[in-house]
């Protein structure tokens, strides 16, 4: 009986080897493909489409349309790196810096802001799912690896502009812009790219159709922002 119980254990513990080792080789090949192939979808509209199917949600309504790098107003691209990840042309995927003042923050008991590069949130958004935990963030350290490995930084960025969530539904700058400013991404002003901006750290709480007074003050310190690092001239720096 133990000795069937031991061969049970090894084979459960083989079988879940080799599931590990499918899911890495499948993930390497994805990140390659997506050097030159759009993502059509993401974990997180995945699993967001399923929750409003199986919740009913009425007023749930998805909207994602992929748009090229040279379509999306380059006012957009700076106002993200401004308000997300203001080091993403120099860093390898990782600011250390922030990740050091975020553990700090935490020891103190003090609120803790996400430390999350560019880079690790197109790693989460694609491959992963939400939530917290070290082992989702281990996963997520690996591809990011990946992504800054074998992407430009041009096309991470492209990559998250197309991907990121506005609002409930609303993935991707393009869908953005025209659901909330009835304009194509490429014509959006250097106010409005930071509109947008100002609502990515909880966009389903944070509104761009009725921006809060936080908000508004967020969007006011992302166009200074914009404004010190050089404006669009600071995109000459992704390489």
């Amino acid at each position: 009986m133990a000795g069937r119980r031991r061969g049970l254990a090894g084979r459960t513990l083989r079988g879940l080897r080799l599931a590990g080792l499918a899911w890495a080789a499948l993930t390497l090949l994805t990140v390659v493909a997506f050097r030159w192939i759009d993502p059509p979808f993401t974990t997180f509209m995945l699993t967001d489409r399923i929750g409003a199917l199986f919740s009913r949600e009425k007023d749930y309504d998805f909207s994602h349309d992929w748009v090229d790098w040279d379509r999306i107003s380059k006012y957009a691209a700076v106002a993200v790196i401004a308000a997300e990840d203001q080091t993403f042309p120099h860093h390898r995927g990782f600011d250390f810096k922030q990740i050091d003042k975020a553990l700090a923050d935490r020891e103190r008991g003090r609120r803790v802001r996400g430390a999350s590069t560019i880079s690790q949130q197109v790693a989460k958004n694609i491959f992963l799912w939400r939530g917290q935990s070290w082992f989702r963030k281990g996963l997520e350290a690996g591809i990011t690896v990946l992504i800054e490995t074998c992407w430009s930084k041009q096309r991470i960025l492209e990559v998250y502009l197309n991907i990121a969530e506005f609002g409930r539904g609303t993935y991707g700058v393009q869908a953005a812009s025209r659901r909330y400013f009835h304009k194509d991404a490429a014509k959006l002003t250097r106010s409005e790219a930071a509109l947008l901006a100002a609502v990515l750290p909880a966009p389903t709480r944070f509104k761009v159709s009725a921006p809060s007074t936080y908000v508004r003050k967020r969007q006011a310190w992302i166009q200074r922002q914009m404004y010190a690092l050089g404006g669009t001239s600071y995109l000459a720096e992704l390489r």
